[in-house]
């Protein structure tokens, strides 16, 4: 089992994670790439002390990045977590 500080790495607040919030009571981490669903459920239960229901995930390639030269370099691939709280469970983000 990884350390469950490793496979949380941030919370995404944008609109869209704002109204899956509201609405879906779900909220959206940037995670490990190489963190499973299971790892994933274990290390929010135990970060914010709340039952999860279900953990959906997302793999995103990086983007090519051109800075004033012809060679492009790559930003980093990285994976998304939405992860859906238990009915009455809520997070306090902000």
């Amino acid at each position: 089992m990884k350390d469950i500080y490793t496979v949380i790495d941030t919370v995404l607040l944008s609109e869209k994670a704002t109204l899956l919030a509201e609405q879906n009571n779900e909220y959206v981490f940037k995670v490990d790439r190489r963190a499973n669903k299971l790892e994933i459920k274990r290390a929010i239960e135990q970060l914010f002390g709340k039952k999860v229901e279900a953990v959906r995930t997302c793999n995103y390639a990086g983007k090519l990045k051109r800075q004033r030269r012809s060679d492009a370099g790559r930003t980093a691939n990285w994976k998304k977590a939405i992860v859906r709280l238990k009915e009455g469970e809520t997070l306090d983000l902000i």
